[in-house]
């Protein structure tokens, strides 16, 4: 794979990063985790991806980058980011809607 799975996250708990979490270990897909509330480079760059403090917002960077490849689609204005398919983000998604992404980008058949 030419790009690696960033999972933003953060340690208190949440049924999204546990979701995501669990597929992903599942289906064997490594992955980065980056908490939120421990580095707020890191919390800012969420807050101007979603407009909230979303996680978990997972996204397809360069190895060893901390942003998506690519900048993500937008979302409207005051618009909820959760399980909207962004292209190289995905925020708060559901079991189905993180498959469908990761199908989407290769990662699963």
């Amino acid at each position: 794979m030419d790009y690696e799975i960033v999972m933003y996250s953060r340690f208190s708990p949440c049924p999204y990063v546990r979701t995501a979490k669990r597929l992903l270990e599942r289906a064997g897909i490594p992955y980065r985790e980056i908490y939120i509330d421990e580095d707020p480079a890191a919390k800012q760059r969420v807050i101007e991806w979603t407009g909230f403090q979303s996680v978990p917002t997972i996204i397809l960077a360069l190895p060893g980058e901390l942003v998506p490849y690519e900048p993500p689609q937008p979302l409207a204005p005051g618009a909820s980011p959760r399980g909207i398919d962004r292209g190289t983000m995905i925020t708060e998604p559901s079991e189905t809607q993180l498959e469908n992404w990761l199908r989407q980008h290769g990662w699963i058949e």
